[in-house]
């Protein structure tokens, strides 16, 4: 992947827009912006990069069922635990005067995560790192530059 198209973050706002997170132990989360949720610099460091990273998740094959009750709204939105992610969706009540959440809440929590290693090589670097551990986690915050 020669091309690298950075995200630009003044596209975000009102726009669904997923991005992937690492803990401190090396598992994966989907995280979901919904329009209004912090995005670190990492995460948009490249179009290209987010969208293959995208496919090769998708073309993952399932490692459990949903964690999470059938029926619910959050069944929408868990599918990625499914394949080992983590999934937490941007908290609206979070919001900060510029409109953008900083808390994420925990839609699904994986029973076997799959971890940044298990990645290819090149998708590793557009997986913002996160100073948090998920599992026991209700909710992260997030900030737009990471320490």
């Amino acid at each position: 992947m020669a091309e690298h198209t950075p995200v630009d973050r003044s596209e975000l706002p009102g726009m669904e827009f997923d991005w992937l997170a690492c803990d401190e132990a090396g598992e994966l989360a989907q995280m979901l912006a919904s329009g209004i949720g912090k995005v670190p610099e990492q995460a948009l460091h490249s179009e290209e990069m987010l969208f293959a990273l995208h496919l090769y998740l998708d073309e993952l094959p399932e490692r459990e069922p949903l964690s999470i009750p059938d029926g619910s709204f959050d069944t929408l939105l868990a599918a990625p635990q499914k394949r080992g992610l983590y999934v937490f969706d941007a908290l609206e009540s979070s919001q900060d005067e510029h409109g953008r959440a900083g808390t994420y809440r925990l839609v699904a929590a994986p029973v076997q995560p799959l971890h940044l290693d298990e990645l290819p090589e090149p998708l590793r670097p557009i997986v913002a790192r996160l100073p948090v551990r998920f599992a026991g986690a209700g909710s992260v915050e997030v900030q737009e530059e990471q320490p």
